[in-house]
């Protein structure tokens, strides 16, 4: 081969990555290099897999985690800047990734099955949002979490909706005016990550975790998701009496029929899911 024959590009790597362990899904974010920022591309790869996993039965819970010392940095500002140039100077592009990032987020939200975050570094802006929009997370007790776009003169205002349903008011605030990172252990005390672990074990932690909740009626955790966050949306009577709908729908369901069998005959339950 002479030294000018053009050499094949290398390969590139997946930027999402997808492993089954049992009945458990796990989804990693794959651009290190990038500090796992959520590109077009990384956000349609995630939100293809929400869609793949919403109907499949093999799998009952999912795990969200991410490669390198990044969780995740949120947005590719390179990405975005780039598209300034735009006849718009990129108004119409900066819209559509704005939208196509909330509704990921919100197919989380939406999936019928639990989602459990392992966080091992920082999670900031739209990574703290991703953080913040899993059902469960579990963090390293390396990881931080923070909304700084105001330090970029760009408020943190889609992260702000994840954040502003996890913890208090005055914290929320705290985090999106002054940018600054909270600690894992902080994070935990303030409701956005549920435990906190030695470094290099929150994956096997988050999985952990997920296969907790895959061993329950698949049939009953969709059902619940679903009314847990309604009812969070509702007024205090016009909740309960949802709520007072989703458990007669519930009772009338076969494994709960088979899990109160169950419990007064003190047996295992035999799930069928329905």
């Amino acid at each position: 081969m002479s030294a000018q024959t053009a050499r094949a590009p290398a390969p590139q790597s997946p930027i999402l990555l997808r492993e089954n362990v049992g009945s458990i899904a796990v989804l990693t974010l794959n651009r290190p290099a990038a500090r796992n920022s959520l590109s077009e591309g990384l956000i349609a790869e995630l939100h293809a897999a929400l869609t793949a996993i919403h109907d499949d039965k093999n799998v009952r819970a999912l795990v969200i985690a991410a490669n390198g010392p990044a969780f995740s940095a949120g947005h590719d500002m390179k990405e975005l800047t780039a598209r300034r140039s735009d006849a718009d100077r990129g108004r119409a592009y900066f819209a559509q990734i704005m939208n196509a990032c909330s509704a990921m987020m919100q197919a989380i939200v939406q999936l019928p099955k639990p989602v459990v975050a392992a966080v091992q570094g920082v999670a900031t802006a739209a990574g703290c949002q991703l953080v913040a929009s899993c059902d469960l997370a579990v963090a390293s007790e390396a990881a931080s979490f923070a909304t700084p776009g105001v330090d970029i003169g760009l408020f943190c205002s889609t992260p702000m909706v994840a954040l502003s349903r996890n913890v208090p008011r005055k914290q929320a605030m705290e985090m999106l005016l002054t940018g600054e990172p909270v600690d894992a252990t902080t994070a935990q005390s303030l409701g956005l990550v549920n435990r906190v672990v030695p470094p290099g074990t929150e994956r096997d932690a988050a999985i952990a975790l997920a296969q907790k909740v895959a061993l329950k009626s698949a049939y009953t955790i969709k059902l619940g998701k679903q009314a847990f966050y309604r009812q969070a949306e509702m007024n205090l009577a016009d909740a309960y009496r949802y709520a007072a709908e989703v458990m007669t729908e519930n009772m009338m369901a076969r494994d709960a029929e088979e899990g109160i069998g169950a419990f007064i005959e003190k047996r295992e339950p035999k799930w069928q899911d329905k």
